[in-house]
Protein backbone atom coordinates (compact mmCIF):
# COMPACT_ATOMS: atom_id res chain seq x y z
CA UNK A 1 0.00 0.00 0.00
CA UNK A 2 1.19 3.48 -0.76
CA UNK A 3 2.85 4.81 2.44
CA UNK A 4 0.90 8.08 2.28
CA UNK A 5 -2.40 6.20 1.95
CA UNK A 6 -1.46 3.91 4.84
CA UNK A 7 -0.48 6.79 7.12
CA UNK A 8 -3.61 8.73 6.13
CA UNK A 9 -5.78 5.73 7.05
CA UNK A 10 -3.97 5.29 10.36
CA UNK A 11 -4.46 8.96 11.24
CA UNK A 12 -8.13 8.92 10.17
CA UNK A 13 -8.87 5.82 12.22
CA UNK A 14 -6.96 7.15 15.24
CA UNK A 15 -8.87 10.45 15.12
CA UNK A 16 -12.20 8.64 14.76
CA UNK A 17 -11.26 6.33 17.64
CA UNK A 18 -10.54 9.30 19.89
CA UNK A 19 -13.70 11.15 18.82
CA UNK A 20 -15.93 8.11 19.28
CA UNK A 21 -14.23 7.22 22.56
CA UNK A 22 -14.78 10.71 23.94
CA UNK A 23 -18.39 10.79 22.84
CA UNK A 24 -19.27 7.29 23.99
CA UNK A 25 -17.41 7.62 27.31
CA UNK A 26 -19.41 10.70 28.16
CA UNK A 27 -22.70 9.15 27.00
CA UNK A 28 -22.13 5.83 28.77
CA UNK A 29 -20.96 7.41 32.02
CA UNK A 30 -23.67 10.07 32.27
CA UNK A 31 -26.81 8.87 30.50
CA UNK A 32 -26.57 5.20 29.56
CA UNK A 33 -30.12 4.53 30.79
CA UNK A 34 -31.55 7.03 28.30
CA UNK A 35 -30.31 5.24 25.18
CA UNK A 36 -28.20 2.17 25.98
CA UNK A 37 -28.05 0.67 22.48
CA UNK A 38 -26.82 3.80 20.67
CA UNK A 39 -24.28 4.64 23.34
CA UNK A 40 -22.90 1.10 23.46
CA UNK A 41 -22.74 1.01 19.64
CA UNK A 42 -20.65 4.20 19.79
CA UNK A 43 -18.38 2.54 22.35
CA UNK A 44 -17.97 -0.54 20.16
CA UNK A 45 -17.23 1.63 17.14
CA UNK A 46 -14.51 3.47 19.12
CA UNK A 47 -12.91 0.15 20.02
CA UNK A 48 -13.15 -1.06 16.43
CA UNK A 49 -11.55 2.14 15.10
CA UNK A 50 -8.67 1.72 17.55
CA UNK A 51 -8.16 -1.92 16.55
CA UNK A 52 -8.12 -0.98 12.86
CA UNK A 53 -5.64 1.86 13.45
CA UNK A 54 -3.29 -0.46 15.34
CA UNK A 55 -3.69 -3.20 12.72
CA UNK A 56 -2.78 -0.76 9.95
CA UNK A 57 0.16 0.53 11.97
CA UNK A 58 1.48 -2.98 12.71
CA UNK A 59 0.73 -4.13 9.14
CA UNK A 60 -1.73 -6.78 10.29
CA UNK A 61 -3.54 -6.79 6.96
CA UNK A 62 -5.94 -9.59 7.88
CA UNK A 63 -7.06 -7.88 11.08
CA UNK A 64 -7.43 -4.56 9.26
CA UNK A 65 -9.44 -6.22 6.49
CA UNK A 66 -11.83 -7.95 8.89
CA UNK A 67 -12.12 -4.80 11.02
CA UNK A 68 -12.98 -2.55 8.10
CA UNK A 69 -15.50 -5.10 6.78
CA UNK A 70 -17.17 -5.19 10.21
CA UNK A 71 -17.11 -1.42 10.34
CA UNK A 72 -18.76 -1.06 6.94
CA UNK A 73 -21.39 -3.64 7.90
CA UNK A 74 -22.04 -1.78 11.15
CA UNK A 75 -22.40 1.58 9.43
CA UNK A 76 -24.80 0.13 6.85
CA UNK A 77 -26.87 -1.80 9.41
CA UNK A 78 -27.08 0.98 12.01
CA UNK A 79 -27.60 3.63 9.34
CA UNK A 80 -30.44 1.66 7.74
CA UNK A 81 -32.07 0.72 11.06
CA UNK A 82 -31.96 4.37 12.07
CA UNK A 83 -34.21 5.19 9.14
CA UNK A 84 -36.37 2.05 9.25
CA UNK A 85 -36.97 1.96 13.01
CA UNK A 86 -35.96 5.32 14.44
CA UNK A 87 -37.52 4.51 17.83
CA UNK A 88 -34.63 2.10 18.48
CA UNK A 89 -32.23 5.03 18.27
CA UNK A 90 -33.35 7.73 20.73
CA UNK A 91 -29.96 9.36 20.30
CA UNK A 92 -27.24 9.31 17.66
CA UNK A 93 -24.30 6.96 17.38
CA UNK A 94 -21.16 7.38 15.33
CA UNK A 95 -22.86 5.27 12.65
CA UNK A 96 -26.39 6.77 12.78
CA UNK A 97 -27.40 8.30 9.47
CA UNK A 98 -24.48 6.46 7.90
CA UNK A 99 -22.10 8.66 9.89
CA UNK A 100 -23.69 11.95 8.86
CA UNK A 101 -22.74 13.61 12.18
CA UNK A 102 -19.11 12.91 11.25
CA UNK A 103 -19.40 14.13 7.66
CA UNK A 104 -20.12 10.62 6.36
CA UNK A 105 -16.50 9.70 7.07
CA UNK A 106 -17.65 6.52 8.88
CA UNK A 107 -19.28 5.41 5.61
CA UNK A 108 -16.53 6.47 3.21
CA UNK A 109 -13.52 5.43 5.28
CA UNK A 110 -14.15 1.67 5.42
CA UNK A 111 -15.01 1.60 1.72
CA UNK A 112 -11.72 3.32 0.89
CA UNK A 113 -9.75 1.18 3.35
CA UNK A 114 -11.28 -2.04 2.02
CA UNK A 115 -10.49 -1.06 -1.55
CA UNK A 116 -6.86 -0.31 -0.67
CA UNK A 117 -6.43 -3.44 1.47
CA UNK A 118 -7.96 -5.71 -1.16
CA UNK A 119 -5.82 -4.12 -3.87
CA UNK A 120 -2.71 -4.65 -1.77
CA UNK A 121 -3.70 -8.27 -1.17
CA UNK A 122 -4.17 -8.85 -4.91
CA UNK A 123 -0.82 -7.26 -5.71
CA UNK A 124 0.98 -9.38 -3.12
CA UNK A 125 -0.62 -12.57 -4.40
CA UNK A 126 0.25 -11.64 -7.98
CA UNK A 127 3.84 -10.81 -7.04
CA UNK A 128 4.18 -14.10 -5.17
CA UNK A 129 2.81 -16.04 -8.13
CA UNK A 130 5.18 -14.50 -10.68
CA UNK A 131 8.30 -14.35 -8.50
CA UNK A 132 10.93 -16.78 -9.69
CA UNK A 133 11.50 -19.68 -7.37
CA UNK A 134 14.82 -19.69 -5.56
CA UNK A 135 17.20 -22.26 -7.04
CA UNK A 136 17.48 -25.41 -5.02
CA UNK A 137 20.91 -26.52 -3.81
CA UNK A 138 20.78 -29.54 -6.16
CA UNK A 139 20.19 -27.42 -9.26
CA UNK A 140 23.01 -25.04 -8.37
CA UNK A 141 25.60 -27.83 -8.45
Amino acid sequence: MNPIARISLIVAYAVLALAALGRSSYQISTKLSEAPVPYLVSGVSALLYAVIAVALWRRWAGVALVGTALELAGVLIVGTLGYVESSWWPDETVWTGYGSAYGWVPLALPAIALALLLRERRVRRHDAAVAPAAPSPESAA
